[in-house]
């Protein structure tokens, strides 16, 4: 049978529980998931005095083909971009401005040097996102930055993060979608500390400092993003879940939930209906912890599936922002974008495909029976069918075919750097 023929056999199994296959297809086009430019190079940046990845960040593998530079990066972006069905977002750190070869220090970076990426997005039909990189540098070798004791070296991320918020609010001003700007530091200690409550003190000063010089929400949204705990920072992160969800509801600010960012028994798809009962707006990252906040490429499994749930139940898919955060050089990376993003859509539409108001109607009445059979029912309906048919409505590859592609790529263009 033919792609559209098995999706015609797929919609009237979905019409059956008033589930409007067509009109599911044409929302899915308008979700904009924003794609991590890191995963290509492995989180290495372009600048000109490269300094060693730190901030209890890991990248393993040494997989052939990584960009080397701006040009290298945003041509494997295109690759993947065109292998992904919609039209997305792209995420930049700013360890990933361009200086022309001018050492350019962090607190110093301005929009012009990231003119090629607004350029290039523009060309491409994408928004952007930022993120002040507060890691991999002399001023953050000891593990702190915006909670450090020092205050010049607070200073110096103080007007680091300043910038980028600026740097953020140019890229939608020139794009016409407002960028996100998302603050994460690697803060914390080793060992179990003396003084809990002196460090977050700094930090929620150095927050205030930030966020006291205004961008136009129009163009420029803030996110502050939590950690658990990181290599280097055991016992003690100084912007734990509970440091930043206060700052955030307090200060009108985004909090971005990171999936590898919590004790591995905590689940973010548990969180995402509390924080919209309070929030007008929530930001994802969206990982694959393995033991820790390892950043695996993102696959189709349960916590996935639930994480969409929770964004199509509660209708809140103009209210989360979606982003993806991982990081693999041990397979190709183009691949890797590709495998994590198709993954994230697919799970948006298998969500769009549950009769979900019909199983809240279920849970109202006391009806578990029926709610527990159909919710597993709903696991092997053909929503398979409905994704190959959207990829094919795209212009993408269906089902494996886009594998064949990267392997092409990889022998025309990456094994040749």
């Amino acid at each position: 049978m033919t792609i559209k023929e098995n999706f015609e056999l797929a919609k009237q199994a979905y019409a059956k529980w008033g589930v409007d296959v067509e009109e599911v297809v044409e929302k899915l086009k308008n979700v904009p998931i924003s794609i991590h430019c890191w995963q290509g190079d492995d989180v290495a940046g372009f600048e000109v005095n490269q300094n060693e990845l730190s901030g209890g960040i890991d990248v393993t593998g040494n997989y052939p083909g990584k960009a080397t530079n701006a040009e290298e990066l945003r041509s494997d972006l295109e690759k993947a971009l065109s292998l992904i069905p919609g039209k997305h977002r792209v995420n930049l750190h700013a360890i990933y401005a361009e200086t022309n070869g001018e050492v350019v220090e962090r607190d110093q970076l301005e929009p012009k040097h990231f003119e090629n990426w607004v350029k290039w997005a523009k060309e491409n039909g994408l928004g952007l996102d930022y993120n002040p990189t507060l890691f991999s540098h002399p001023k953050a070798d000891d593990g702190l930055t915006l909670s450090h004791p020092n205050e010049e070296i607070r200073e110096f991320w103080i007007n680091h993060c300043i910038g980028s918020r600026k740097i953020g609010e140019y890229f939608g001003r020139e794009l016409g979608t407002p960028a996100l700007t998302n603050i994460w530091i690697p803060d914390g200690y080793k060992d179990i500390p003396s003084d809990r409550l002196t460090p977050r003190k700094r930090l929620k000063e150095s927050l205030d400092k930030i966020f006291a010089v205004e961008t136009d929400k129009k163009y420029n949204l803030d996110a502050v993003e939590s950690k658990v705990f990181g290599i280097g920072s055991e016992s003690y992160v100084v912007g734990s879940h509970e440091f930043y969800l206060n700052y955030a509801m307090k200060n009108d600010k985004l909090c971005l939930l990171d999936t590898g960012h919590y004790h591995p028994t905590e689940t973010v798809s548990n969180k995402i209906s509390s924080m919209l009962l309070f929030s007008e707006k929530l930001a994802l990252h969206v990982s694959r912890p393995v033991r820790w906040d390892s950043d695996h490429v993102v696959i189709l499994d349960d916590e996935l599936k639930e994480i969409a749930l929770e964004i199509v139940r509660n209708d809140a898919i103009d209210r989360v922002i979606i982003g993806l955060d991982f990081f693999d050089a041990s397979i190709n990376r183009v691949a890797a974008w590709t495998i994590g993003t198709r993954n994230m859509i697919k799970a948006l539409l298998y969500a769009m495909l549950v009769p979900n108001e019909y199983l809240k109607q279920l849970q109202e009445e006391g009806n578990f029976t029926e709610r527990l059979a159909l919710m597993e029912e709903f696991k092997t309906y053909p929503f398979g069918a409905i994704w190959d048919y959207y990829c094919e409505k795209m212009g993408v590859p269906v089902r494996e075919s886009w594998l064949e592609e990267v392997k092409a790529y990889e022998q025309e263009v990456l094994l040749k750097r």
